[in-house]
């Protein structure tokens, strides 16, 4: 009876630590996202469309736009090395002005959980309207998995940066235009996002 109870009670914390041992193991794929920067330079032809339409790109703080490519500071998120999957999270934004409205869309975050998009929150002439979708992503076909850290740091280039169908339709509304389409060339980006964790794993 004594070595029956005692396995009884055993069997659950067996089952408990296997089930901690798991849960460990899975959470040792995604890393923490503590710093970085995202650029874009953007197309010709999209900054062409805006001048067409009269409509004044600028920026919010401390993102800069400077000979047609603009910067966004990495403020943190997490990225799961095996899968990609991750989000990253930016500060700074840029500013669309025609006349006497102006489009503020900041705080940017890249979504790459399901289909990859650029995320942000969207305010017209100071009024907040919420985060939509904004940009759709292209990422370079030379990816391979798992994401190697090099130096504590991954850095994804030529990805491809298309106008999100929704945010299309928003900027013709807001400007009374028919101009943006879903898919319009805003431009390359590219990734550095910094991960202090794996610095260990990148020299050994």
């Amino acid at each position: 009876m004594r070595l029956t109870s005692r396995l009884s009670i055993a069997a659950p914390i067996v089952a408990l630590a296997m089930l901690v041992s798991a849960n460990n193991a899975f959470a040792q794929k995604t890393e923490t996202i503590e710093g970085g920067r995202t650029t874009v330079a953007l197309a010709s032809g999209f900054v062409s469309a805006l001048g067409s339409l009269d409509v004044t790109p600028g920026t919010v703080g401390p993102t800069r736009l400077y000979n047609g490519t603009v910067n966004f500071p990495v403020t943190g998120g997490a990225i799961d090395l095996d899968t990609a999957a991750s989000q990253i999270l930016h500060s700074g934004g840029l500013t669309l002005t025609a006349g006497q409205t102006t489009v503020t869309l900041q705080s940017f975050i890249i979504d790459t959980t399901g289909t990859p998009v650029i995320t942000g929150l969207v305010s017209v002439d100071g009024k907040l309207l919420g985060r939509l979708p904004l940009f759709d992503l292209a990422l370079p076909s030379g990816i391979t998995l798992p994401l190697k850290p090099h130096d504590g740091q991954i850095i994804l280039k030529g990805v491809g940066v298309t106008l999100d169908s929704t945010a299309a339709g928003a900027l013709n509304s807001v400007f009374h235009v028919s101009a943006f389409t879903g898919g319009f060339g805003i431009g390359t980006a590219k990734v550095f996002i910094d991960l202090p964790g794996c610095y260990d794993e990148d020299r050994g």
